[in-house]
């Protein structure tokens, strides 16, 4: 074992002492450019290796700036789409107020055809149960509006103030299923009542069994209720069923479109000289 011991050392002193003699001589031994070719070899090393360093730093780099061009980018997306969604609100804002400055212009337009006194008003809230089609506006008793005062807008009739408060008021809408008003055809007069139907039409009911209808007529109101004055636009015959000579069905479809309310007129004295009947509107054809 001593044996073997030593020879690997004195292996190991002789590759030693070899390489202590190579690089002795490559110190010594010029190349053809002048430097020895120990310092060559050195320099090509310590070149070839910082030539690596360079490489894997600019690729690191690289990496880096790509991901910092791509946050960029993402964070710019997120401000252009903030941006657009700002635009968008501010277009609908400036569209529903071109919506209302046209609807607050046809009842300015109405106003010259009534005899009445009127007010404007805001629709402030809507009721959300079928069964009781009412909304708020923000006239009341402080204003001059009292119960059973009819309530219009440009369409036509849109119902009657049922309860009122200082600064407030109910409208019960003329499709509520409770609401009734005394109605009459432009065409051959023929009187009935109109009856809210549940489901955004009206009923005519009471109807003489000779009577002469047929749908698309108008049908304006007839002022004998007592809150209605008379040839106020309420809608057209959409449906006529008969059952022999008899009426078994007959609807109307008000000309008022009652998902969008938002600004009304209320009646607050009515003349004694009937006003001109109100012109079915043009947009809304027979059907």
């Amino acid at each position: 074992m001593a044996r073997a011991d030593a020879g690997r050392r004195a292996r190991s002193l002789l590759v030693a002492v070899v390489l202590g003699h190579v690089l002795l001589i490559s110190a010594q031994v010029a190349t053809p450019a002048g430097p020895s070719v120990l310092r060559t070899t050195v320099v090509a090393v310590v070149t070839a290796f910082q030539e690596a360093s360079w490489r894997a730093a600019g690729a690191v780099h690289s990496v880096w700036d790509g991901y910092a061009a791509l946050r960029g980018v993402r964070d710019e997306n997120l401000r252009l789409a903030e941006e657009v969604t700002r635009l968008r609100v501010q277009l609908q804002q400036v569209q529903a107020n071109a919506a209302g400055a046209d609807e607050m212009r046809a009842l300015l337009g109405l106003r010259p055809h009534l005899q009445w006194q009127t007010t404007g008003a805001d629709v402030v809230a809507g009721s959300l149960s079928p069964d009781f089609r009412a909304i708020t506006i923000d006239k009341g008793v402080g204003d001059g509006v009292k119960p059973d005062m009819p309530v219009l807008n440009a369409a036509g009739v849109l119902g009657r103030v049922a309860q009122a408060s200082a600064r407030a008021s109910t409208v019960q809408l003329i499709i509520d299923r409770s609401a009734a008003a005394a109605v009459r055809t432009s065409r051959t007069r023929t009187e009935g009542i109109a009856l809210g139907n549940g489901d955004g039409l009206l009923r005519f009911e009471y109807l003489s069994a000779t009577a002469d209808l047929a749908e698309g007529d108008t049908v304006v109101t007839a002022g004998i209720d007592g809150v209605y004055p008379p040839d106020l636009a309420v809608g057209r015959i959409k449906r006529v069923e008969r059952d022999g000579p008899a009426y078994r069905r007959v609807l109307i479809e008000p000309f008022a479109d009652f998902s969008r309310l938002e600004t009304v007129l209320v009646l607050l004295s009515p003349a004694a000289v009937p006003a001109e009947a109100l012109a079915a509107p043009q947009g809304r054809a027979a059907r």
